[in-house]
């Protein structure tokens, strides 16, 4: 992994290099170098110039560097929208990402009522038992959904769906409402809902939730706050270049 890095840094410095000059700088045999830049090769990070044999910086970063550089907007653009829809609703509210099989929480905003004081910022929750991770589910591409129900979904408490089957059958469903809830399926006592988020080209690249206490967010409450948070939604996905028709 630090040679690949340390190919990544020297192409970045120079712009482009042969594998004589690739090997002389990590001080390894070229045939060592050759399988470094093939690895990188094969995942689009470099790419090879001509017949040259030289090799420079490939799209694959820049793919990667766009999707750090989404992410780091979204946080920052929704660092605004959470504490305004916590104020709103008194509850604490956080924007997700999926991110390898789970959810990874980027911003988080408590409102008046919020009781607890954890700090879910930059942890990871399942997918299949979270309002977030179920509207991240809901979205994505066919393939992927399926690849994500075929894993081994843990059961966190007693409510949790571990069957893939229903949550295939909920996972529709959210798409056709809008918005997904969890009623204690990932802690005793805490109910939880969420709504997309979109991106400039349509797709759904976070989800927006607002967790609280049962005795607070009944499943009553939980429909009349989908209104609110879907606006906060949408407005947030303006600023991030989305305009529905």
């Amino acid at each position: 992994m630090d040679r690949a890095i340390s190919v990544l840094e020297l192409l970045a410095r120079n712009g482009e290099a042969g594998i004589t000059e690739i090997a002389g700088e990590l001080g390894v045999h070229k045939s060592t170098a050759s399988r470094l830049v093939s690895v990188l090769e094969a995942r689009g990070l470099v790419e090879q110039l001509g017949e040259r044999g030289k090799y420079a910086i490939g799209f694959g970063i820049v793919r990667l560097a766009g999707a750090a550089t989404g992410r780091m907007d979204l946080a920052r653009l929704g660092r605004q929208t959470c504490q305004v829809l916590a104020e709103t609703l008194g509850e604490t509210v956080n924007i997700a990402v999926a991110d390898e099989g789970v959810a990874i929480n980027i911003s988080q905003a408590r409102g008046s009522a919020a009781i607890t004081t954890q700090n879910w910022t930059g942890q990871r929750t399942p997918l299949h038992a979270t309002s977030s991770g179920k509207v991240l589910l809901a979205y994505m591409a066919d393939g992927e959904r399926r690849r994500s129900l075929r894993r081994k979904l843990e059961e966190y408490t007693p409510r949790t769906v571990t069957d893939a089957g229903d949550l295939a059958a909920e996972l529709d469903r959210v798409v056709e409402d809008g918005y997904a809830a969890c009623f204690e399926e990932f802690e005793l006592g805490m109910h939880a809902v969420a709504v997309p988020i979109h991106g400039p080209g349509g797709e759904v690249v976070a989800a927006i939730s607002a967790s609280g206490p049962s005795y607070r967010l009944s499943r009553q409450r939980v429909r009349q706050v989908v209104r609110p948070m879907a606006e906060a939604a949408a407005e947030l996905s303006a600023q991030l270049g989305y305009y529905q028709d």
